[in-house]
């Protein structure tokens, strides 16, 4: 079957998550591996020694004839740990497109890998099979303008990412499906193409490397290759959403291939799901401002905390909620030049609605603000906890916690709200972009890439992992 890195459509709902009896001592494990910590100079594969039928040799054909070249080392290397077997180089080639200016002639019988025109790959990359259909399959397409465009927007990774995308579909052709599901099927070479990225990052690759700032770039360009929002997991072509397509690429960077290959059967949960009616899609999944900020943020926060501390005996006590415009509360004597915070001396979760919330909500939607107050809120419990609320370790678990407290909605055991399509995207747009701002959450000490990382890990592990 040809699969593509683009062709996107859908997502599915989480499946329940219950909240673990565990929240004292919470450590988080960042992501292993280590971005590579400047651009250092390494040695481009001649052409020669890799052909790309159709390349020209510009900038985009020498990245991804890189990738290509640094992805048959790996994986020839992995392949076998994985899978018991050895791996096979791919047999149909390589195709590099430009759909507005094609030269018939530079492709075997007019044809690329999948036995299509070359105007046929466009705005695409894509893996086949081979079949008697398509007889010149085991093959790998792209559509060179296209993945210049994406590197001119997100970075120069992106063209390797694709292809390690693709080259995920071709280790799926060699071993199987993991489901008949399409989600299932792009989203576990999603993970592959991180195993595959955390392989780089450790500068094992001969002729590829990347910075921590790209692994954030490679974050944000997931947001253009989601799913359309509201749309179902049961489309031909799903690719996941914003969240689904992350999360599984972070997974794949921590945990190896061995984690992609056992993980993404009929139960991985997704977050995608169509929306419940007219009113919701008209609506994009976001409910008002004043509803976001007067139900969801005093009612499903304390509904979650109470849940969580009476699985340990204990009464969670609500912290107060104060807005503010530009001129935070003092805390303890101290005026903290902050957006976002918690002051334990006087039990009160604060936020900026002119400078924070509302830019949130408008460019975001509402998610993105319950995720925002849910980590200073995750901060009062931990101080009924008895834990630290200062420095990094605090913050780290505080945005795992959201996770968490993201878990307990989208697993259905919250009585107060429902995850609309879309929202756990924004947690994961919120945690990219406010991932520096000294006055939100730069004193996490984490990159973007790590803190949707730990976010991650609260969704799908609970609160006792963090």
């Amino acid at each position: 079957m040809p699969s593509s890195f683009r062709r996107l459509l859908a997502g599915a709902a989480l499946a329940g998550a219950t909240v673990l009896s565990t929240l004292t001592g919470c450590t988080v494990v960042l992501v292993p591996g280590s971005a590579s910590p400047a651009s250092a100079p390494v040695g481009a594969v001649a052409i020669e020694e890799f052909p790309i039928i159709g390349a020209v040799d510009d900038e985009v054909d020498r990245l991804a004839r890189n990738a290509l070249t640094d992805l048959n080392t790996y994986w020839a290397e992995q392949f076998e740990p994985t899978f018991g077997t050895g791996f096979t180089p791919l047999t149909g080639g390589y195709y590099s497109v430009d759909p507005a200016d094609v030269n018939p002639a530079a492709y075997p019988g007019g044809h690329i890998g999948c036995g299509q025109p070359p105007e046929s790959i466009v705005d695409n990359a894509a893996y086949c099979l081979p079949s008697n259909q398509y007889p010149g399959g085991d093959a790998i397409s792209y559509d060179r303008s296209f993945l210049r465009e994406l590197a001119e927007q997100y970075g120069r990774f992106i063209p390797a990412l694709v292809m390690a995308h693709e080259f995920g579909h071709a280790v799926q052709g060699r071993v199987g499906y993991p489901t008949p599901q399409s989600i299932a099927i792009e989203t576990q070479a999603d993970c592959f193409a991180g195993a595959w990225t955390a392989w780089v990052a450790d500068g094992e690759a001969p002729h590829n490397t990347i910075r921590a700032a790209e692994l954030d770039e490679v974050l944000r360009g997931y947001l253009l290759l989601r799913d359309p929002v509201g749309t179902s997991t049961r489309e031909q072509e799903a690719h996941g959403s914003y969240f689904d397509r992350v999360s599984a690429f972070q997974q794949g960077f921590d945990e190896g291939p061995t984690s992609c290959r056992d993980e993404f059967g009929e139960n991985r949960p997704y977050t995608q799901d169509r929306f419940s009616g007219r009113a919701e899609a008209l609506a994009g999944g976001n409910a008002s401002y004043q509803e976001t900020l007067g139900i969801f943020v005093p009612e499903a926060l304390p509904e979650f905390w109470e849940a969580a501390f009476a699985e340990l005996g204990r009464d969670f006590q609500p912290p107060a909620i104060e807005p503010f415009s530009r001129q935070a509360p003092g805390c303890d004597g101290q005026d903290p030049d902050l957006d976002l915070l918690f002051c334990a001396a006087d039990d009160v979760v604060a936020f900026d609605e002119t400078d924070l919330t509302r830019p949130l909500y408008a460019e975001f939607g509402d998610y993105a603000v319950l995720t925002a107050v849910a980590i200073p809120y995750s901060l009062a419990a931990r101080d009924q906890l008895g834990e630290s609320t200062q420095g990094r370790d605090a913050i780290r678990s505080a945005a795992c916690l959201a996770g968490a407290f993201t878990a307990f909605v989208l697993g259905g055991e919250s009585q107060v709200i429902t995850i609309s399509p879309g929202d756990a995207d924004e947690s994961v747009q919120f945690l990219l972009e406010y991932s520096t701002d000294p006055a939100v959450l730069a004193d996490s000490g984490l990159t973007g890439f790590q803190l949707v990382d730990v976010f991650r890990t609260g969704v799908f592990e609970g609160p006792s992992a963090c």
